[in-house]
């Protein structure tokens, strides 16, 4: 018995001990100096990129003074790499630049319409694409047309 005894002392002093170790390890004193610091960065914005604008061959019945009219169906794409708002579309009967139209001496733009066009104003994803259509009409302006006959009537998009 008395080495049962002693074996329990050993085994209790060695649990004592390493308590003893870990209480007196806890407590240890850390010394640390404390700071503050400053820096600074920078990132770049990128800017606004031009829509791409691309129409597609007019449909519907040849034009004529007061007759029937065509529909032109468009795109606008967004080419940035970040979100773009499409406010406005505007179609106008005018070279490419926005320049004046004249066919030949006796038409020109003023002999032809363009309805608002059809298309969903707001935002774009970059690279995302919305689609519209725009109605051209012929006005019968109660004086002689002729010089328009067989005209190709360019439109000019702008897209902001």
């Amino acid at each position: 018995m008395s080495t049962r005894l002693s074996s329990t002392k050993k085994r209790l002093t060695v649990i004592v001990v390493a308590a003893a170790l870990i209480l007196l390890g806890g407590g240890a004193a850390f010394a640390y100096w404390t700071s503050s610091g400053k820096g600074i960065g920078e990132a770049t914005t990128g800017t606004s990129v031009d829509f791409v604008v691309a129409s597609s061959a007019a449909t519907g019945l040849p034009l004529s003074p007061g007759g029937p009219t065509q529909t032109v169906a468009f795109t606008v794409t967004n080419p940035s790499s970040g979100v773009q708002q499409l406010a406005n579309v505007a179609v106008t009967v005018a070279n490419a630049g926005g320049t004046p139209w004249t066919a030949v001496a006796g038409c020109s733009a003023a002999d032809y319409t363009v309805d608002a066009p059809t298309i969903a104003y707001g935002s774009i994803a970059p690279a995302g694409v919305v689609t519209g259509t725009v109605t051209i009409t012929m006005i019968d302006t109660g004086v002689d047309q002729n010089a328009c006959k067989g005209a190709t009537v360019p439109l000019y998009f702008l897209a902001t």
